[in-house]
């Protein structure tokens, strides 16, 4: 597969001789998209704070396991270190590592909780993609893929942290991509809704029969992107649809149909 061209979706995705990196690996959508990409071919660096999971997916995948704490500054790049250093290149990126706040974080804030919900869902992206676009350049171009979620697109009142996080996400992904695609890279995000991972776990109950998806469901979409998708998009996945980019309505302009000029702000 040539990861800058196009793909049939209908078609099984090819990644052969190609190497792929995934956060949050040894769990979950983590762990449904590492298997995904080994069956296609791609050689795996599973990476979790999880070592005794890492490892175990790692193995059963013929991978690599990279075990750390994806929100410190310096993880993302010893992880990709050490995926080229065993593998020789990298090719495509997860940055799938997430976590809820498990607090209100409105009427009752818990600054160490919320400090940890930004590390792990948005300083791990851009940490991440600090880190893995050089070597996607040393390897003539890729694909890095964010999972944001459904509350990257809306608002879900029962944690509004994890909802910032998310917007966060989504937002970041949509304003780098379009200068990473000029390199060859292409950088995505997908958004998917209450998924039946751990981090519903302890609330499995209160969704009695509300359609969730599987971990395999999101995986699926996941290899969707790598395959198809465009810079910035931003993919939805729901049970029973099709997953797709998200369509974000334009935001009115200013009176005279003039746009705005492409700004570079100086700090100063």
């Amino acid at each position: 597969m040539d990861l800058d061209g196009d793909v049939d979706l209908e078609g099984a995705l090819e990644l052969e001789g190609k190497v792929a990196l995934v956060t949050g690996g040894a769990s979950g959508i983590g762990e449904a998209a590492a298997r995904l990409l080994a069956a296609s071919g791609a050689r795996v660096a599973v990476v979790d704070r999880d070592e005794v999971g890492a490892r175990r997916v790692a193995d059963e995948v013929g991978g690599s396991a990279h075990a750390t704490d994806v929100s410190a500054p310096t993880a993302m790049a010893e992880a990709v270190a050490a995926a080229e250093e065993r593998f020789g290149r990298l090719d495509v990126v997860l940055l799938n590592a997430g976590m809820t706040s498990g607090q209100n974080g409105v009427t009752d804030l818990d600054v160490e909780g919320y400090r940890r919900i930004v590390g792990v869902n948005v300083d791990h992206v851009v940490f991440g993609v600090a880190a893995a676009v050089p070597a996607l350049r040393r390897a003539g171009g890729g694909v890095v893929v964010a999972t944001a979620s459904l509350a990257g697109l809306m608002p879900h009142p029962g944690d509004p942290l994890y909802t910032l996080t998310k917007h966060a996400v989504v937002g970041y992904v949509r304003a780098a991509a379009p200068a990473l695609a000029d390199e060859g890279i292409r950088l995505a995000a997908v958004c998917p809704g209450y998924t039946d991972t751990a981090l519903i776990a302890n609330a499995r109950a209160e969704f009695g029969d509300f359609p969730l998806l599987g971990a395999e469901d999101v995986a699926a979409a996941i290899m969707a992107v790598v395959g198809n998708g465009g810079p910035g998009e931003c993919w939805f996945v729901q049970p029973g649809r099709e997953p797709g980019p998200y369509g974000f309505r334009g935001v009115p302009g200013p009176a005279g149909g003039r746009r705005a000029p492409e700004v570079t702000w100086e700090q100063h």
